[in-house]
């Protein structure tokens, strides 16, 4: 039975879509595999690893009938990237096996059967579904996913806080040392939901989700429903279905610093030069550079153990008290790095309290970084 029949490019971007969650080694074999389920025209690819299911259904041709089976997902994938694109490939079933044939190339495939793969099972208790455009969640995720803690025993810093409320979509990340905040504005009013999505669930989103663009494919909006252990995304023919983490996520309003007594608005691309030539000679452990604020000039200087030195300067329009302050330059460099605007907003207090950078005429981002003692 041929299970399909496309082009390479169209059945090589249908699996690519769903095999980013698949893990090359696995103490559940059948998790390397993808579950393909053909009803007619209809063939539904599906991928676990037991908390993230991603499913995609597209229509190829192939036999008439009704067909299921598991194959491995990265095998298929790397056998498909090395033909060529215009190539018409097919998946046919023989017994066990997939035999997979493009030009006069024939791979045979072995199978596990698709009753033995494990579906995650969805929640009963999804709240309201809400949407937004794929181009502004991805813009959001961008804003703050660098924030995000690695292995952070406190395992609900691992991920990225959503909070729907009202009209108001937020979302948050921190490990501790900086927190980052993006909102955007929802088209409906929202009883307030607030999930933890994992880390890996926020990366593989970035992944999947389109920055807009001429295809009307790109513009299309994803929905968001949330349960209290799920999260559903629905969007270009695509599902996405995951495991949240439990806890009790900062209370990020408090952290975020207000009323301060100074602020200065630079170009971000100079100050983002600056700070990267001076991360050339900081150590390796701490990472630390000195800002030193006063009227007129912003310096910028790093040393490290081997008595080597930076200093930097840029010229600025601050007319306020002399603070000098000390940064991890990494957690600088990346809010820097991932915001697309000209200029930045930076807010200071005094040497000892944190930094609010925000963006000018924009109310929706905001970033802290807490000082370093240098």
């Amino acid at each position: 039975m041929i299970v399909l029949k496309a082009s390479q490019d169209k059945v090589l971007a249908a699996l690519q879509a769903v095999s980013g969650i698949v893990e090359r080694r696995h103490t559940l074999p059948i998790l390397a595999n993808v579950l393909i389920r053909k009803q007619g025209p209809q063939v539904e690819l599906t991928t676990s690893d037991l908390e993230i299911q991603v499913r995609t259904t597209v229509e190829f041709d192939g036999d008439a009938g009704d067909f299921s089976t598991t194959v491995g997902a990265r095998k298929l994938i790397d056998i498909l990237r090395s033909m060529p694109a215009d190539q018409t490939v097919s998946l046919s079933s023989n017994q066990s096996k997939l035999t997979l044939q493009g030009g006069k190339s024939r791979f045979t495939l072995q199978t596990l059967p698709a009753e033995d793969f494990p579906l995650v099972q969805e929640a009963a208790d999804f709240g309201p579904a809400f949407s937004v455009p794929q181009k502004t969640l991805k813009g959001l995720i961008n804003q703050v996913h660098f924030a995000m803690a690695v292995h952070d025993i406190r395992y609900y810093l691992n991920g990225i806080l959503f909070v729907a409320e009202g009209k108001t979509l937020t979302l948050v990340a921190t490990d501790g040392h900086r927190l980052a905040l993006a909102q955007a504005e929802l088209d409906t009013e929202m009883p307030k939901q607030e999930v933890i999505l994992p880390r890996k669930t926020v990366l593989e989103l970035m992944r999947l989700l389109k920055d807009g663009g001429k295809d009307n494919a790109d513009d299309q909006p994803i929905e968001l429903r949330f349960a209290g252990n799920q999260a559903k995304f629905s969007f270009s023919g695509m599902e996405f279905v995951t495991k949240l983490v439990e806890g009790k996520f900062p209370d990020y309003n408090r952290v975020i610093p207000k009323n301060h007594r100074f602020h200065v608005i630079l170009g971000r691309a100079p100050l983002l030069a600056a700070l990267q030539r001076a991360a050339i000679l900081t150590s390796e452990k701490f990472k630390a550079v000195r800002l030193s604020f006063e009227p007129g000039l912003l310096s910028i200087a790093s040393s490290n153990a081997e008595q080597e030195e930076a200093k930097e300067e840029i010229e600025i329009d601050y007319g306020g008290d002399r603070i000098e302050t000390g940064f991890n330059v990494t957690y600088l460099m990346d809010v820097l790095s991932n915001m697309g605007q000209d200029m930045v907003r930076v807010e200071l207090n005094d040497s000892a309290s944190s930094a609010l950078i925000t963006i000018p005429d924009q109310n929706g981002f905001k970033y802290v970084v807490m000082p370093m003692r240098i």
